[in-house]
């Protein structure tokens, strides 16, 4: 069998070779969700207020779908670097059908609490019958997104990453291009407002998810998911989960302070929320780049891991960190010097309260972007290794230890412009736990890779 690329290639040309397709790709997803809220700001402040309530269920369901995906990557490609050939074969089957399963929770969610949570969060009438809708839908939907992203997740394990890249974009393009249409009732369109921000996505979905299972069951691949003669084996599934499981807790927490900022800053002003689902969208721009380039570097890790070759393995995190910074480098200088026209593309109705709160609120939030790039790249190396839970512990202290008591402690005693700087101070605390916590692991267990026998893996 022929050697793969991930074991052979130099590291520098193999992450750019691997993470350009994500990066482009996560680049057109970035585009679309400003594109997505752009539109819907030109409804009005309510209706993009609304969709950001939506957000963090959105963001939930993201989270394990991804997270499954991570365990799913990181099995797989661990077991093609050790030459386990079958072992990953078995990974591809279980993590397959695991998207189906992790649909359940949140079908339940589009059916039977969308209106009971958005009368939660707001007491506007338009918000919550609005919100009701997109959340109904989005969630009900959520089958093709969490098939696809195991989809995808199972192709760049084996170094695909073309395929997932055309599917972001066949599902971005498409999406971008029906969000005027259905929004505003342009041709022979019906006008449907917030509702028809949340058809153009779950089309754009469906596209992306048919030319994903085209590829995956019709072509060859160095990993085939069997849909006969096999048994599900829970020790296979316990294997994703050890680090798929500490991944989706690590993303699932954003969702969950992201609900709690926007009750946080609601008890302020809904302008406040607004604010922050503008700058979701816009900060999508600087993290999705480095998400895509944590695509192309984790898969490299994991093999070389696999394969006991700790040059690789460590040349590969390196490498990849360098990048991460730069990027979030300059978008730290953007979001410093062109906050006011950021801001503007968003208030369609020129809302001076919008330019009063957005503007420091950028500014101060931004100043995360550089620490996080480190906390990024080295959660992944735990990850790309086996060692979910140490990512996990890097996401518990940044958003719980962090982000949300300092954001309450601000909120009740300094006022809504100390609130942003939450977000920047607790990425400090982040920083130093992944320090630490990564020289541990490297004296422990990386530095002597190459030397501990294959079973070890």
């Amino acid at each position: 069998m022929q050697e793969n690329k991930m074991g052979v290639m130099p590291i520098g040309k193999l992450i750019v070779t691997m993470s350009w397709p994500a990066i482009l790709s996560m680049l057109v997803q970035a585009f679309y969700n400003v594109v997505d809220s752009f539109f819907v700001s030109r409804i009005g402040t309510e209706a993009l207020a609304a969709v950001t309530y939506v957000f963090p269920f959105q963001f939930l369901m993201i989270s394990v779908g991804v997270g499954t995906g991570v365990g799913i990557n990181s099995l797989i490609s661990r077991r093609l670097g050790a030459k386990r050939f079958e072992e990953a074969n078995m990974a591809a089957s279980h993590g397959y059908r695991l998207a189906f399963i992790s649909w359940v929770p949140f079908l339940i969610i589009g059916l039977f609490l969308a209106g009971p949570l958005m009368r939660f969060m707001s007491d506007t009438p338009y918000i919550v019958e609005n919100g009701t809708v997109y959340l109904s839908i989005v969630m009900i939907a959520s089958v093709m997104v969490l098939v696809q992203l195991s989809t995808e997740k199972i192709l760049q394990a084996t170094g695909n990453m073309i395929i997932p890249m055309l599917c972001g974009l066949v599902g971005g393009i498409s999406n971008i291009v029906l969000d005027p249409l259905l929004i505003f009732g342009i041709g022979p369109l019906p006008e449907m407002g917030v509702l028809g921000a949340a058809v153009a996505t779950v089309i754009g979905q469906a596209l992306a998810l048919c030319l994903g299972q085209f590829v995956l069951f019709r072509k060859q691949h160095a990993v085939s998911v069997k849909l006969k003669g096999w048994k599900w084996d829970w020790t296979i599934t316990k294997d994703i989960y050890a680090v798929g499981g500490p991944a989706i807790l690590m993303q699932g927490l954003g969702s969950v302070l992201q609900f709690s900022m926007n009750l946080i800053l609601g008890g302020f002003t809904e302008t406040a929320v607004a604010v922050m689902g503008i700058y979701g969208r816009l900060q999508s721009f600087i993290f999705m780049p480095v998400i895509g380039l944590n695509q192309g570097v984790l898969p490299i890790m994991g093999y070389n891991y696999g394969a006991q070759n700790r040059k690789r393995f460590m040349e590969a995190y390196k490498k990849g960190f360098i990048l991460a910074f730069g990027i979030m480098f300059i978008g730290f200088l953007v979001f410093q010097i062109f906050t006011h026209p950021l801001i503007a593309i968003f208030n369609a109705e020129n809302d001076q309260e919008l330019f009063d709160i957005g503007v420091p609120a950028f500014k101060a939030i931004s100043w995360c972007f550089m620490p996080a790039s480190y906390g990024i790249m080295t959660s992944s190396v735990f990850q790309a290794s086996g060692h979910g839970f140490l990512s996990l512990w890097g996401s518990l202290i940044r958003q719980f230890i962090g982000i949300l008591p300092l954001a309450l402690i601000f909120a009740r005693f300094a006022g809504l412009d100390m609130v942003w700087y939450s977000f920047s101070l607790a990425e400090i605390l982040g920083t130093l736990y992944f320090a630490l916590a990564f020289r541990y692991m490297y004296n422990k267990e990386y530095r002597r890779l190459g030397i501990a026998p294959d079973e070890a893996f």
